[in-house]
């Protein structure tokens, strides 16, 4: 591996990473106080940091540093996190975030907001007041109050000596009860690398007294004289007695963006010596022996008073056997418990989901692969089928369990593409910060269903469409803080987005509490903009969809913001070239809710297959509503060309897909077909006439605009069971042409396979 794949999974981690600090930062903004929280954006910032420094990136890592340094007072306790603290922190994390792409794709960031915030996180470091706010300063750590001064003695003659009071009372009593555990021996030596990349040896040693009882020695026998020293230098290093319940992974993961810039040694400590001082036990001893008046007593009283000495020497010594015997099995049985929990651990571990990373490009020859398995597979079965009238045989047999099995190897493989949408979600929450602030808005948002699985491609593509309605949302949705008040509400706004499957397809709704939609003055810029005439007798829906026309704006001057009249009808765009449906509903004075509904892969298609004038196409099963067989009594004509069919007791307009796609000259007899009865986007419900149904079958989508051109009125294209290529039909153009627009090439779904 070399190094510029080894710095592009840093990149990557710095992705996960960056997601990590904006979600822990949401989540303190909310009120938690978890001190877990707080040390998971504290590591995300490190990790950054760290990573950053070994590969030279010295701008981010400056950042970093000074980022890190504050968050590592609330960590402490030093700072408390007010709103005002986590804004600032907020867009620290957007700064953070433009400086790692900055780093990755080449690019700059602005070095005036990066200054800025530089000083606001410094100053909030030294417990000062944020500079952007006018609200409680935050708490600075709260300084130890001196004791009340004791009265020393006068100096007892004129050499100025002067006698310090001191208490032995309580010496050499323990203070805290002996930590349990293993014992470990470090030794760490930093190379001068390791300061030149922003890491600091007191901050490593700091983070590893949070393990366990630990004691320092610092070894200055390198240090040179004054005149001889570099100051870019290591010349320190360190050996430290640690006493923990961790593992020794977890001591080497403190040092972990330094391993490479310092020696670094971990082992488990040996046993005590068995030369080891062993503790007093008390001997009982007859005093009396050292008694002149005994010294004439007879010998046999002497030797029993030599013999009780001698038994009392060789109990005091069985007794301090037994000691050490006891602390060492006790020491034993500490490292074994250790040994156990560790064993606990990684099987914890182990049980836990693992993940690799692949290359994307791997992920999508695998889905080709699959999907001209399914292609294959469905053009045996087929042979088969026309070959084997009765469909009884062993082969039929086994090309059905074949074709089950096919279905679940394409399912599982679509799955491995299958992402949650937190990471566009979360991107989300910078864009409302950011337009709230230039609007003078306060704005929360809220998210649900962050892990709703949906294809990477759907991700990559709803990004887009999403920023344009939430800054739509923030800035024409949400009323101000002062006309909130004024109409009862609160003053923060809030704007909910949330994802959930339905049906086969995933739903993401964006709603707000703002004013909603304004019918009578969307209704007066439409005419005023010749979109609608005076006289249009249109209803709420129709009227709140006027907005999605291209041109179309409410905002009475152009901004940074809004007001060109380009916004929603590229959402519009956006979401139908996903396959995808956008609607809207709006309560006056509560808000507005867009629901957009999106294919869950834009890979495989679930259709139907007919026939039209010989030709056969796929019509997306989404579309479809119902299928019904027209007869003679329910078709009605209307003006020249148009005709209706009455669906119970009400009219829908009859399409005639043949005569749309020039597939025939002239209209065919309705009821020698038969009616799909569909539903699209701002043309409501049409009954689109085929020849034939085929059946209904899953299909891999081929992309037409990149292998041929983009045809008018089909969206894509697929590979049938007989190795025919069917066209798969853009229902949108298809009814937009019936109702007199010209299929434009934007008008069609794009898809991509």
């Amino acid at each position: 591996m070399d190094m510029n794949e080894i710095k592009e999974i840093f990149f990557q981690e710095c992705e996960e990473q960056l997601a990590e600090l904006e979600s822990g930062l949401l989540k303190l903004n909310d009120g938690d106080r978890d001190p877990e929280t707080v040390n998971a954006v504290f590591r995300a910032v490190h990790s950054i940091k760290g990573g950053a420094g070994a590969f030279g990136l010295d701008d981010l890592v400056s950042f970093a540093h000074v980022f890190e340094t504050t968050l590592d007072c609330v960590r402490s306790n030093k700072l408390e996190p007010t709103q005002d603290v986590l804004k600032v922190m907020l867009k620290s994390a957007d700064v953070l975030a433009d400086l790692v792409t900055a780093s990755r794709d080449g690019g700059g960031v602005d070095e005036s907001r990066s200054r800025s915030l530089v000083k606001e996180l410094e100053a909030l470091a030294h417990g000062e007041l944020p500079s952007s706010s006018g609200h409680d300063a935050p708490k600075p750590a709260a300084k130890a109050v001196p004791a009340a001064k004791t009265e020393l003695p006068k100096p007892s003659d004129d050499s100025g000596f002067q006698p310090i009071p001191f208490s032995f009372d309580g010496f050499g009593e323990d203070d805290e009860p002996a930590v349990e555990g293993s014992l470990y021996e470090v030794i760490f030596k930093p190379r001068r690398e390791l300061y030149s990349k922003g890491n600091e040896a007191a901050l490593l040693l700091r983070d590893l007294s949070r393990l366990g009882e630990m004691s320092i020695n610092c070894d200055t026998d390198a240090l040179p004289t004054l005149d001889k020293m570099d100051p870019e230098a290591s010349y320190f290093s360190w050996k430290i007695s640690i006493r923990t319940t961790r593992s020794e992974d977890d001591i080497r993961a403190v040092f972990e963006f330094a391993e490479w810039d310092c020696d670094l040694e971990v082992k488990f400590a040996e046993e005590a010596s068995s030369n080891e001082e062993l503790p007093m036990v008390p001997v009982p001893f007859d005093l009396s022996i050292l008694d002149d008046s005994s010294a004439g007593e007879d010998a046999g009283q002497r030797g029993a008073s030599e013999e009780t000495v001698a038994a009392a020497l060789s109990a005091a010594e069985t007794a301090s056997n037994v000691s050490r015997a006891a602390r060492v099995a006790e020491k034993k049985e500490s490292a074994a418990a250790s040994a156990a929990a560790q064993n606990n651990a990684a099987a914890a571990a182990a049980g836990a989901g693992q993940t690799i990373r692949v290359d994307l490009d791997r992920v999508d020859r695998l889905i080709n692969l699959v999907g001209e398995l399914v292609i294959n597979q469905a053009m045996l079965s087929q042979s088969v089928v026309e070959n084997d009238a009765t469909g009884t045989s062993a082969v039929n047999m086994g090309l059905e369990e074949l074709q089950q099995l096919t279905r679940e190897i394409q399912d599982s493989v679509m799955a491995i593409r299958a992402q949650p949408v937190k990471p566009v979600f979360q991107r989300m929450s910078r864009i409302v910060r950011e337009v709230a602030d230039m609007v003078g808005k306060s704005i929360r948002l809220v998210t649900e269903g962050e892990n709703t699985e949906v294809d990477k491609t759907v991700i990559d593509k709803i990004a887009e469409p999403l920023t344009h309605m939430i800054r739509n949302a923030v800035d024409h949705g949400i009323e101000s803080p002062e006309k909130r008040e004024a109409a009862g509400k609160d003053p923060e706004g809030t704007i909910k987005l949330t994802a959930k499957h339905r049906s086969g397809r995933i739903l993401i709704e964006l709603a707000d509490d703002g004013a909603g939609i304004n019918r009578e003055r969307v209704r007066q810029k439409a005419i005023d903009n010749d979109i609608i005439a005076a006289d249009a007798n249109l209803s709420d829906d129709e009227i709140d969809n006027l907005i999605f026309m291209a041109g179309f704006s409410t905002a009475d001057k152009i901004s940074d913001i809004s007001g060109r009249g380009v916004g929603m009808d590229v959402v519009k765009r956006s979401i139908q070239a996903l396959g995808g449906r956008i609607s809207i509903s709006s309560r006056p004075g509560f808000g507005s809710t867009f629901t957009m509904s999106l294919p869950l892969t834009l890979a495989v298609l679930d259709g139907m297959v007919v026939t039209v004038a010989g030709q056969t196409l796929v019509v997306p099963l989404t579309a479809i509503v119902e299928t019904l067989q027209p007869e003679a009594a329910a078709i009605h004509s209307f003006g020249a060309n148009q005709r209706l069919i009455s669906i119970r007791n009400s009219f829908c307009p009859l399409v005639d897909v043949g005569r749309v796609l020039n597939y025939r000259a002239t209209q065919a007899n309705p009821v020698e077909g038969v009616a799909l009865l569909v539903e699209s986007e701002g043309g409501g419900q049409r009954a689109l006439m085929v020849d034939a149904i085929q059946g209904q079958r899953q299909v891999v989508i081929k992309s037409l605009e990149a292998n041929y051109t983009h045809v008018p009125g089909i969206a894509a294209a697929t590979i049938l069971g007989d190795g025919r290529v069917a066209l798969i039909l853009d229902v949108d153009a298809v009814v937009a042409a019936s109702r007199g627009q010209s299929m434009k090439p934007e008008m069609s779904l794009a898809a991509t396979g």
